[in-house]
């Protein structure tokens, strides 16, 4: 949740029971860096650092979190036109995961061909296979479900035979509030790649749910968005 989940943001929430927590979403490159401050501009909350701010930024806040919570896995979600700053921001020390923005759907980001407009691109897997070669921490891509034009299972095939460790699925159905239960399981059933599904979990029954589904983990983002949650994950 891009100008929310910072360190202080995570460190407060981890004792609910998260094992891994997720900074940003970031922007890293002059095109998406750009687009962030036009995002802040019209009034939305939006992480925005300047190029050579960027990365120092990121590595102080996982320091941050790793000197509290040194066993928790943290990630970075991190939006850019190239390849080659995702790979930096990979080197970062103590960054578990480097997380690949293919889902944010703010008009500024996507009209420069980032966020889920990135699904379009006809060199993805070209894009994810690069980072995943030279990045120095685990690779994730976040994707948004049911983007119009965008057959879900295929992308996710792709995503895998990119070589990417984790697909970070939000099974967004734009009919219902709520996730797409049979979308998560079909690419649970067809890919080997590591799911973590999130959307719309505020609940224990909504967790065993994803979990029937079919996914590596679940991630939660609106449940915990005002900093508390209503229930212990810690045993799931």
């Amino acid at each position: 949740m891009a100008g929310i989940t910072d360190s202080k943001f995570l460190n407060k929430v981890i004792p609910y029971g998260f094992d891994a927590v997720t900074l940003g979403g970031y922007s890293l490159d002059e095109k998406t860096i750009e687009a962030s401050q036009k995002i802040i501009e019209r009034g939305r909350k939006e992480f925005h650092f300047e190029l050579d701010e960027i990365i120092p930024h990121i590595e102080n806040e996982v320091n941050l979190i790793k000197e509290v919570h040194p066993d928790v896995v943290v990630s970075a979600n991190v939006r850019s036109t190239i390849p080659q700053p995702i790979i930096e921001a990979s080197k970062i020390n103590n960054l578990d995961i480097i997380e690949i923005n293919c889902h944010c759907r703010q008009e500024e980001i996507t009209s420069i061909g980032c966020g889920q407009e990135m699904l379009k691109r006809p060199d993805l897997v070209d894009f994810i296979s690069k980072i995943v070669d030279d990045a120095e921490s685990e690779v994730s891509v976040k994707i948004r479900a049911n983007v119009e034009g965008i057959d879900t299972l295929e992308i996710a095939r792709a995503i895998e035979s990119a070589g990417a460790d984790y697909l970070h699925l939000d099974a967004m159905d734009p009919n219902v509030f709520d996730a797409d239960w049979k979308l998560l399981e079909n690419v649970c059933n067809n890919t080997n790649i590591k799911v973590i599904g999130n959307n719309s979990i505020d609940s224990p029954e909504k967790i065993r749910k994803m979990y029937r589904s079919g996914v590596y983990g679940f991630s939660i983002a609106r449940g915990v968005i005002s900093g508390t949650l209503n229930f212990d994950i810690a045993n799931f």
